[in-house]
């Protein structure tokens, strides 16, 4: 419905401030001007520097406000199983699992990562239909190609590796996740059974949307791929820059050319610059051994007593859709 507001929400710590400004600027050049736009920046720490520089990126009819979350995760505490990539602990992944109950004024929204950029009209993806599911999501095709990954999707958290989704970029039906309880079962099931997890949100959201998802084009979160061969849109409308990735980490990046495109008009964009070339063979050298270390987790997990397919299989509920006892 033209005239309404978009409501579209963010994550970032101070590290991420100058990819969400080129995530804004992208999006903000490209959107309908059918619409209103409203972006909450939900944070754990951010500089009063950055968060100007970032308001810089917004014009009419896009508005921003910037929101801190410390506060509200008392609960994801830094243990292994909660770590993004195995190798560092950030609660900023779990924000979007609260944007239902924090924001009830809506009953939809946008969540999307701040590594991305956006060259279509984000209005598009919002006026995809949900109808009773939770979310709508892309497929993760970046890594379900790699055998042990796919292997973990199916016996750890037991859904099939061409449904499990990724969730940088969601299309969140919040009434029904409010009506659903949603984070406070997420809650539960964190606090309750410790999952050991390669995504932690990520599993979270798979393990407990499975079978409530719509299925969105892959132009709506196209992933350079981690590891083999796959085609190159000719016309992404959103470009998430997933795992190690980075264009402002490596050259030759599939899709580098948008995120360039953005970052010249940055205020980011001689800081970007200096980090991309400090980016030392060292760090290079340990984005390997992370992306391996993640990969041999995942050929392990499985074995484990507890994960999301086996606790489901003792009639725990564990997809939002199942009944109780199940």
């Amino acid at each position: 419905m033209k005239n309404q507001t978009i409501p579209v929400f963010f994550t970032i710590d101070n590290s991420y401030a100058p990819y969400l400004d080129c995530a804004i600027r992208s999006m903000v050049r490209n959107a309908s001007r059918d619409y209103r736009y409203k972006i909450y920046v939900l944070y754990e720490d951010l500089t009063d520097v950055n968060e100007k520089r970032i308001k810089s990126a917004v014009k009419p009819p896009f508005e921003i406000e910037f929101i801190p979350m410390e506060d509200e995760m008392e609960e994801i505490t830094d243990r292994v199983e909660n770590r993004l990539r195995c190798d560092y602990f950030t609660l900023t992944i779990y924000f979007r699992l609260f944007i239902a109950d924090m924001f009830p004024q809506y009953d939809k929204a946008i969540y999307i990562d701040s590594d991305v950029v956006v060259p279509g009209d984000i209005s598009e993806m919002y006026e995809i239909e949900l109808g009773d599911n939770i979310i709508g999501a892309c497929p993760d095709h970046s890594v379900s190609a790699i055998p042990e990954l796919a292997r973990y999707m199916e016996y750890a958290v037991g859904v099939d590796k061409n449904a499990y989704i990724n969730s940088g970029v969601l299309l969140m039906n919040l009434k029904k996740m409010r009506d659903v309880a949603f984070a406070r079962r997420f809650l539960y099931l964190l606090n309750t059974y410790h999952f050991d997890c390669i995504a932690p949100d990520q599993d979270y959201i798979n393990a407990m949307c499975s079978g409530k998802i719509t299925f969105l084009d892959e132009c709506w979160d196209t992933m350079p791929p981690e590891e083999g061969e796959r085609a190159v849109l000719a016309d992404p409308k959103l470009i998430h820059y997933n795992l190690f990735q980075k264009p402002w980490c490596y050259d030759n990046i599939p899709y580098e050319e948008y995120f360039w495109e953005y970052a010249k008009t940055s205020p980011f964009y001689e800081e970007i610059l200096a980090f991309k070339e400090g980016y030392s063979k060292e760090q290079q050298a340990s984005d390997q051994e992370c992306l391996q270390t993640l990969i041999a987790k995942a050929g392990v997990v499985d074995q484990q007593d507890i994960t999301f397919r086996k606790i489901r299989q003792t009639g725990e509920r564990i997809r939002i859709g199942d009944s109780a006892g199940k």
